[in-house]
């Protein structure tokens, strides 16, 4: 059976952000989570398994599938190539406030570094390019955050 939802981390530093991630993934059923560019693994480069991003994950490290790929716009440009809509979250020129997505096939949902966001090499894959409105004085929220606000949007169902 194909994978209908897909998270892609893309160059995200903080190993509790990634936590974070698995914990409302596996609330949500996402299938599998990517891990790519300098994110951190569930397991360290020796294989032992990473007790700081498990203290956050609460064991959804374990229940959902992941792997690492090196290369991002590699990675998108394969699950394009299996006709998943690819969904990034990022603040651009071309994004559309996340609540006014509508989703109906395999979905790939992008989330980038915390600091640089998702690159334009990136972004050029994305079907959609959905943002988070922001009312107060900041520009952004934390990586985790934002993902749980459109996660739940996207895949609750």
């Amino acid at each position: 059976m194909k994978s209908k939802r897909i998270v892609v981390l893309d160059n995200i530093r903080s190993v509790h952000n990634v936590g974070s991630i698995f914990r409302t993934s596996d609330a949500l059923g996402v299938d599998k989570i990517i891990l790519c560019g300098c994110t951190p693994t569930p397991k360290d480069r020796f294989g032992r398994e990473r007790k700081d991003l498990a203290k956050v994950a609460l064991g959804a490290e374990k229940d959902i599938e992941w792997e690492y790929k090196e290369d991002t716009e590699k990675a998108l440009k394969e699950l394009k190539k299996e006709g998943y809509e690819i969904i990034c979250v990022e603040q651009s020129e071309k994004s559309v406030d996340y609540k006014e997505i509508k989703i109906g096939k395999p979905t790939v949902l992008v989330m980038g570094s915390e600091v640089e966001g998702i690159s334009t090499g990136i972004l050029k894959f994305a079907d959609i390019v959905a943002e988070v409105p922001m009312s107060g004085k900041k520009e952004s929220l934390n990586v985790s955050v934002t993902f749980g606000i459109v996660a739940f949007r996207f895949f609750d169902n």
